[in-house]
């Protein structure tokens, strides 16, 4: 059965979105390899109920072809970002000669912060086998509940018996790494990544906002980059779709990428993609008059009211 998810058409100032038009669209997500490759998704059958496709992760250059494939769909670009990843197939040294001086200015001079506090070493603890998730997950999920990822996106570690079940299965496949990193003998921030083949995805992230001054999450990401290093098991790490300070820091390359909204060719689909586009406009137009005039200090207030 083919699943379908809510998807909307955003008319935002900034910011803040002044309006939202819902559609129930069918996902087709592109993995990291399809993207790096160029690959064309297949389209699967769509539902009566569904208004189009969402595209994700579809390479920049691969938007006429995507389009003319869906058969005379209305195509409608929702965002564009690079997807970023990490080539593990080298040496940690490597890779960390690979990144920004600023870059690796900045990892030593966290790593060291947060080792001070706790006790001169930092306690980085990892988790492989099915018995370790399961003491992982009580552990981590305690953290996800004061993020802002779970309290403004829903998007903290899922504490669901279905993304339990899920995650013991891949970790008795040997499919899921993930970490905790202590600060001061208390969790402070944790990774929870699953394997898709070579490939490691950074699925679930976050930090108790208590310790936002020591940056855990930098910390531990590079902290698991040392680790996935020295095992040599996975070729790639999938930052995943979105754009991030977090993720061109510490990646090796991306593939410029967008998210395609496939829509069926109704009277009520084309005037919302035209309204939409005209908006855009408007606001860009509107964007570069008030720059021009040096007024966008002031328009920044304004936007925050």
């Amino acid at each position: 059965m083919t699943s379908v998810a809510a998807a909307a058409l955003n008319f935002r100032i900034g910011a803040r979105t002044v309006l939202r038009v819902k559609r129930t669209m069918v996902p087709v997500p592109v993995s990291l390899d399809g993207a790096r490759e160029g690959r064309l998704p297949q389209l699967p059958p769509l539902p009566d109920d569904a208004q189009g496709y969402i595209v994700t992760s579809l390479p920049e250059d691969r938007l006429e072809a995507m389009t003319y494939a869906s058969g005379g769909m209305i195509g409608f670009v929702r965002q564009r970002y690079n997807r970023y990843f990490a080539d593990l197939s080298g040496t940690y040294d490597a890779y960390l000669a690979s990144l920004s001086a600023n870059a690796r200015q900045g990892v030593k001079r966290k790593a060291k912060k947060v080792a001070q506090v706790s006790g001169g070493q930092l306690d980085v603890r990892r988790f492989r086998t099915p018995a370790e998730l399961q003491a992982f997950h009580g552990i981590a999920r305690g953290i996800a509940v004061n993020t802002y990822q779970e309290k403004l996106m829903g998007e903290g570690l899922p504490g669901t018996p279905e993304f339990v079940r899920t995650m013991l299965e891949k970790a008795a496949a040997d499919e899921v790494r993930a970490w905790l990193l202590y600060i001061g003998d208390a969790p402070a921030a944790y990774l929870y990544c699953p394997a898709i083949g070579e490939t490691l995805i950074y699925e679930y992230v976050g930090h108790d906002p208590a310790f936002n001054e020591l940056s855990p999450g930098a910390v531990l990401q590079i902290e698991a980059f040392r680790d996935l290093f020295a095992e040599g098991k996975f070729a790639r790490f999938d930052f995943t779709e979105g754009e991030g300070q977090h993720k061109r820091q510490y990646s090796t390359g991306g593939v410029a990428c967008l998210d395609l909204l496939l829509l069926r060719p109704s009277l009520a689909n084309r005037a919302a993609t035209t309204a939409l586009g005209g908006f855009n406009r408007a606001v860009a137009g509107g964007k570069a008059l008030v720059e021009a005039a040096g007024l966008d200090g002031l328009s920044r207030k304004l936007r925050r009211g």
